[in-house]
């Protein structure tokens, strides 16, 4: 447990340090490690449960530590700036993820992480900043989403234009119920779903398509040639 806890550690200051330099940091790596699902879609195979996380901060001198929380498998990660709570009256701040154990579906909206639920001992005075990371299994989310009430009415708090691969970032300045995903009416713009779920921009689809419809006229040329050729020898022979 500790060794797995120490992994889960590097794992989600990693994503946190890559998140923060310039686009192209994950240049030439490979594919994500598999997502740890509440519900599992038919095309993720063996699944593991998704883990909670837990955090004490330390307020010294009623300021509030810069730190971040994050489950033991990196799927969410929320840092917090120095001075980041209303520390009044305290000397340590506990946060704590826990993933939903049910998978709720709002109206008009499709969530492609699972539902995590954020608590703290104290107010936030200042956004933080969340990183939830979701499967290549499913379309790119377009939106973090919040809630007070898992059952309740749920309202988009964005997301930042740049963030890594498979990752979503945004900022809150409260804390409640927190899921990734995008409008039900249609898959966010740009990208196609494809066969088990996984996204092919419509850039490259379009590439594609126009690459096969522009070797149809050379491949009928060549026929045409070939035609030729073949009457050309007949008629020297008959000659």
């Amino acid at each position: 447990m500790k060794r797995a806890a120490l992994l889960a550690a590097a794992v989600a200051t990693y994503m946190v340090a890559a998140w923060m330099v310039a686009p192209g940091f994950y240049d030439g790596f490979g594919p994500p490690q598999p997502y740890n699902w509440t519900c599992p879609p038919p095309q993720a195979g063996a699944n593991l449960k998704p883990s909670a996380g837990h955090l004490d901060i330390k307020v010294v001198g009623g300021v509030s530590d810069a730190n971040s929380a994050f489950t033991l498998d990196g799927q969410v990660v929320i840092g917090f700036l120095p001075g980041a709570f209303d520390a009044t009256g305290k000397t340590t701040i506990s946060v704590d993820i826990t993933p939903l154990s049910t998978c709720p579906k709002p109206s008009g909206i499709q969530f492609v992480t699972n539902v995590y639920q954020i608590t703290a001992t104290a107010p936030l005075r200042t956004a933080a900043t969340l990183l939830l990371r979701y499967s290549n299994l499913e379309p790119a989310p377009s939106d973090v989403y919040f809630a007070d009430d898992p059952a309740g009415a749920w309202k988009s708090i964005g997301a930042q234009q740049q963030s890594q691969p498979f990752t979503i970032v945004t900022k809150t300045s409260s804390f409640g119920y927190f899921a990734a995903g995008y409008p039900s009416a249609s898959p966010p713009p740009g990208v196609l779903t494809v066969g088990g779920g996984q996204v092919l921009p419509i850039v490259v689809a379009a590439i594609i398509v126009l690459v096969v419809l522009a070797g149809v006229p050379l491949a009928i040329m060549r026929r045409r040639r070939g035609g030729q050729s073949e009457d050309a020898a007949v008629h020297e022979d008959e000659v």
